[in-house]
């Protein structure tokens, strides 16, 4: 096949890239309504915290089984599958009155977006020019990487009017969504009768509920988190074990021998880690510290947001011009600025130096982010990157939950109910030298993976 940009390509981009965005948007989104739903199901915030948990449960149990849907069913099968469920559980949650109807419908929205996260990243990968994959693969990110830095905003605006207005103006955009699939998706491959392996999936269940509920109870329940981390283990042990001896595994994991794509994969997950623990930091220091209102804390994180979304697709064209190491190192040099500005003003930041401090770790996110799954992508074989994306995304929300329990916990054991404001201050204070340390390793990561790309690249270039 004869790869080309056409007006299809990018339509079908758009068309599940808006779907992807709706998905991850609603998940930091729902953290600002906490407070709102808590008073109105009159339910603690452990219940009330099932609505982000039981959706990623899901989102990180269907991403794992991308690369046999892809294989198995076409493009459009999935979209418009994904898409319904996707509709239904947002029509679900736009009527829900009671907390067991809106977990249902956040439930089935997680099904949704589990299928649509790693098809989006399929269609560039597998269509676009190769000439014109780092440009294409920046718009993607845009979408995973930005929607959890817009969440709160968005969520911020809405909780006050109404909060089912969240679910209802994405159904507005999932209907778009739907009418741009439905005209511009196409199949450039044959779907093939390939066999799922229940039990490898079944392991990748166990491994993600035991890790998600794990770090969800590491501040209130240490030894049921330690119980449920052991049962993560066990599930990853025996998913690694299995994926060995298959003939074919659900996730090739033997593309984990190539080290050049580990060391991107960590900084990716890394930089993940770091979006959503400012998410998180961030309108809860505006509102308790800076006793602003949820929707100017939105607003006030609507900058950052917006310069990292118009960052993302330039700076993947940096990529398709220069090689993927200026563009990297601009976008982390930049998140460094941002969090060392955050940390050295971390007990009296104002709303403003808050504000700033986020739009320079959002605009590096726009410069590295995509570029570092395209880079990593790039060490991979044609045939094997369907099982790149899937390990791309499974990682990617897995940090999701990851960042915002490490993050939350470390701000909450700082936290004195007698002095909030000054307490959470210290506690962003400490967050904000976890996210450094973080950060400062995924440098280290990245130019790892470089410096072994170019070298691997040397050596096929001498081969060839």
């Amino acid at each position: 096949m004869t790869r080309k940009v056409s007006a299809k390509l990018y339509l079908s981009i758009l068309a599940t890239g808006l779907m992807a965005f709706c998905g991850v948007l609603i998940e930091t989104a729902m953290n600002v309504t906490f407070p709102t739903l808590m008073k109105q199901f009159q339910v603690n915030t452990g219940t009330i915290q099932w609505l982000t948990t039981g959706y990623l449960l899901v989102v990180s149990i269907i991403v794992p089984i991308s690369g046999f849907l892809k294989r198995r069913f076409t493009t459009k099968q999935l979209f418009l599958t994904a898409t319904a469920f996707f509709i239904l559980g947002l029509a679900i949650c736009s009527v829900a009155n009671d907390f067991a109807l809106l977990l249902i419908g956040r439930l089935i929205q997680g099904c949704g977006t589990g299928i649509t996260l790693p098809l989006m990243f399929n269609i560039i990968l597998e269509q676009a020019p190769l000439d014109k994959i780092g440009f294409l693969m920046g718009i993607g990110t845009l979408v995973t990487a930005i929607a959890p830095a817009l969440g709160p905003t968005y969520g911020g605006v809405l909780v006050d009017l109404n909060w089912h207005l969240i679910f209802i103006f994405l159904l507005v955009v999932m209907v778009i969504a739907l009418f741009l699939g439905l005209f511009s998706i196409t199949q450039v491959t044959k779907p093939v009768h390939v066999h799922l392996d229940v039990i490898a999936w079944l392991l990748i269940a166990i491994f993600f509920a035991g890790a998600i509920l794990g770090l969800n109870r590491i501040e209130n329940a240490p030894g049921q988190a330690a119980i449920y981390g052991v049962v993560a283990v066990l599930g990853l042990v025996g998913y690694a074990w299995r994926s060995l001896h298959v003939k074919e595994p659900l996730i090739n994991l033997r593309l984990l021998k190539n080290w050049s794509f580990d060391w991107h994969v960590v900084t990716f997950l890394i930089i993940q880690i770091i979006n959503v623990g400012f998410a998180f930091v961030l309108p809860n220091y505006l509102q308790l510290v800076n006793h602003t209102s949820s929707f100017t804390a939105g607003l006030l994180l609507l900058p950052g947001a917006a310069l990292g979304a118009c960052m993302a697709p330039m700076s993947g064209k940096l990529y398709d011009n220069l090689g993927p190491g200026k563009p990297i190192f601009i976008g982390l040099a930049l998140q460094l600025v941002g969090i060392l500005l955050l940390l050295a003003t971390a007990l009296t930041a104002t709303p403003v130096i808050l504000m700033l401090g986020y739009a320079a770790v959002m605009l590096g996110t726009g410069f590295a982010m995509g570029n570092i799954m395209t880079s990593g992508q790039a060490q991979l074989t044609q045939t094997e990157t369907t099982d790149g994306n899937a390990i791309f995304n499974t990682m990617q929300q897995f940090s999701a939950a990851l960042g915002t329990a490490c993050v939350s916990l470390i701000v909450a054991l700082a936290q004195v109910p007698t002095a909030t404001a000054h307490s959470t201050a210290i506690g962003a204070q400490h967050a904000f030298w976890f996210l450094l340390i973080l950060a400062i390793m995924g440098d280290i990561a990245i130019a790892i993976g470089l410096k072994t790309r170019h070298a691997q690249n040397q050596v096929a270039s001498h081969d060839a």
